[in-house]
Parts: structure tokens; sequence; C-alpha cells
């Protein structure tokens, strides 16, 4: 998918590519970013770059999050179309930069060009219970809390109690 490059007044949202395996590594690497994600924490940067390689391929949208006035990655967020019509997304951000209101900016611009220039009209995520933060990062977005449930690792090896919240735009 050819996907465009986005702007916000303090982020620059861009594709993400296999040569930015090493600086994700600093959030797929991160236990305190993998607690609660489904995929498993990368302990190597070919893991890295291997995931980078696989989802780059993926239906969807995946950007890279970098503060434009430093140029330093700090996190990717992405977005795809369900078989019902329903966006969905999810974001990581490096711990240094978590409280300073990058994941809410960055996913507002991320919705605002789903529904502006594709048309999308309904928008869902979910995040675990022990996670409020990112509760608020939602709702700042304009969705709101519609059912609890849970969700689980890939492998597996963890399930976590969740929150799942939506949103219909006109």
């Amino acid at each position: 998918m050819n996907e465009p490059i986005l702007y916000t007044d303090r982020l620059t949202l861009r594709p993400m590519s296999v040569s930015d395996a090493d600086a994700a590594y600093e959030w797929c690497s991160s236990p305190e970013v993998n607690r609660f994600m489904t995929y498993p924490l990368m302990t190597d940067k070919a893991a890295v770059a291997e995931w980078l390689r696989q989802i780059t391929t993926r239906p969807g949208y995946l950007f890279g999050i970098e503060v434009t006035q430093t140029g330093h990655l700090i996190g990717s967020c992405s977005i795809r179309e369900s078989e019902n019509g329903e966006w969905t997304f999810g974001y990581n951000i490096v711990p240094a930069s978590w409280g300073k209101g990058y994941a809410t900016e960055a996913m507002r611009r991320v919705i605002a060009f789903v529904h502006d220039d594709l048309g999308g009209k309904r928008f869902a995520a979910h995040h675990a219970t022990a996670n409020p933060a990112s509760g608020r990062v939602l709702v700042k977005c304009g969705l709101y809390p519609v059912s609890t449930g849970e969700y689980s690792r890939q492998d597996g090896s963890e399930t976590f109690p969740a929150i799942y919240y939506e949103m219909t735009l006109t």
C-alpha cells in the first residue's frame, strides 16, 4: 500500500521500513512497552528487522512516529480496515516519550487521514484494563468504551482483561 507522510504540529508520521530496525529496537525490546502487547518481546535487532519486513507487507498502514524537530523515531502506529469495515488501530512509543501527548497527537492525525481521505467512519481499539494510560489516549481521540473482554499474546502465553472502544464519524 502506498503510504502517505502525515504531519502534526510536532510529529512526522511516515512509512516504516526494514532500515528502521535499529530505532524500532528501542521500543520493541522494552519490557515496559511490551508489557501488554500481543507480539513477543524482541531481544535482537534481526527479529525487529524481520517484524518490519512482515508487517510492511500486510494490509493497512504502518507509520513511524518521528519527532519533527529532532528527527528521532520514538514509536509506531498502525491502522487497518477489518472485514466489517471498522478501522482498528494501535501504537507503541518509547517510555522516554510517554506522557507528552505524542500517542494522542499521532492517532488523531491517522484517524483524520482515514476519515477524510479514505472515507472511514467506524473506528475501534482496545487496551488492557491494567493500562489506563492507553485508555486515556483512546478517549482523547474521541472513542468511548463499549464493552469488556480479553485478548491474548500471539503465542498464547498470557491473556489480558481489556476494555473495547468504538467511535463513528459522519
